[in-house]
């Protein structure tokens, strides 16, 4: 008997320890507190002015080009300029042998002298026949023949008047003359070199560098989007190729300090690319920018009101390309709302649909929140991005 109370003794001290056990975790779990709301940043959204605008590659392009070329034939006998130089429109660039052309200056004028002497002998004898005529002294025929010689004379002067200033403008061909202002480049003649006026080489290319042109290419669609936008009455612009544009340089910490202008926009767009050519033209005083250059011309291209900005780290993309972004409700919960977005702003999108004033967007915290999920949303900043004209900063259209 002893040893079966000390069988059963065992089993019946470790149920009262489990019983304890228990009983002391339940209370510790009724005593833990609740979780407390997550700590989140958030901002209330305020409608705005923004200046749209577009980013887009381009090249610079050369405002006037000129190619010097030889409008007589002859010996180069100077070259006048140094080549990389400036020169002016009217400076003289080469001067050409002049010799032939002087005599042939001088055998003209003198053809002209002898047609002016003849005419005046037949002059005095059409005038002679003219009253001998009336007494019938001499004959109708003959009289005739005084004045048709009387004529022909006076055509012939005309002719010679001619030959002299072709003689003249040949013999000032002789100074090759800059059509343009602007640099020219290397001479591809020397002095002693024969030049004719029918070649088709030129003898040296002058460039004018200010003002100069940057042409860019922007997508038809891209185009039309604005346009409807424009007619919508949801951008407003300042008129038809008035649009202000600026630069960016390739490799340059900072923008042009010119400011240029939308000069005119093609009316075909391009089969190939299906986009559309844009000119600006800028000035060019210190000739920062050369032809061929690689820049970003940021055009713009009105602006709209009333509109909404979100920060670009608070949006979150789907893995169907989706947009969404998280908002504080009135009871400081979390939810998901879906939006469009257009362009980007500076460090902002621009929201097409889905937000609206007042929202309370979180912007940061995000990885710390899910759908209704209690938080307590510290005030950001009061708005996305400035609203001064000149933080648009265009990226890509959708």
């Amino acid at each position: 008997m002893p040893m079966s109370r000390k069988t059963f003794s065992f089993p019946l001290l470790g149920l009262v320890v489990l019983t304890v056990a228990a009983c002391d975790d339940q209370k510790q779990h009724a005593a833990a507190p609740a979780p407390a709301p997550v700590e989140v940043t958030a901002i209330t959204l305020e409608p705005q002015h923004v200046a749209l605008s577009t980013e887009l590659p381009g090249r610079t392009v050369a405002y006037r080009v000129a190619d010097v070329r030889p409008q007589v034939s002859g010996i180069i006998q100077k070259r006048l300029f140094q080549e990389g130089s400036e020169v002016k429109a009217g400076q003289q660039l080469y001067q050409i042998d002049p010799a032939s052309y002087q005599a042939t200056l001088a055998s003209a004028k003198a053809d002209l002298a002898k047609a002016k002497a003849n005419l005046k002998s037949v002059e005095a004898k059409a005038a002679r026949y003219a009253d001998l005529v009336q007494i019938d002294a001499v004959s109708k025929q003959d009289y005739d023949d005084v004045v048709a010689t009387l004529d022909q004379d006076k055509a012939q002067i005309l002719v010679a008047e001619a030959e002299v200033q072709t003689a003249s403008i040949n013999l000032e061909y002789t100074r090759v003359i800059a059509p343009i202002t602007g640099r020219i480049g290397k001479s591809t003649v020397t002095e002693g070199a024969l030049v004719t006026a029918s070649q088709t080489s030129s003898m040296a290319t002058i460039t004018q560098l200010d003002p100069i042109f940057v042409d860019v290419n922007q997508s038809s669609s891209d185009l039309i989007r604005l346009r409807e936008a424009v007619a919508a009455g949801q951008i407003k612009t300042g008129g038809a190729n008035q649009a202000p544009v600026t630069l960016m340089l390739d490799g340059a910490a900072k923008g042009y300090a010119y400011p240029g202008k939308l000069q005119f926009s093609e009316v075909t767009v391009d089969q190939s690319t299906g986009a559309v050519q844009l000119r600006a033209v800028f000035p060019n005083p210190n000739h920062d920018l050369f032809p061929g250059l690689f820049v970003r011309a940021r055009i713009e291209q009105g602006g709209k009101d009333q509109a909404i900005l979100v920060p670009q780290r608070s949006l979150v993309r789907n893995p169907n390309g989706s947009a969404f972004v998280w908002l504080v409700g009135t009871d400081n919960k979390v939810l998901q709302r879906q939006v469009e977005v257009g362009q980007a702003i500076g460090d902002a999108w621009l929201v097409d649909k889905g937000l609206e004033p007042g929202d309370k967007v979180v912007t940061d915290g995000l990885q710390k929140i899910k759908v209704g999920a209690e938080v307590r949303a510290i005030a950001g900043p009061a708005k996305a991005a400035a609203d001064t004209p000149n933080a648009a900063a265009a990226a890509a259209q959708r």
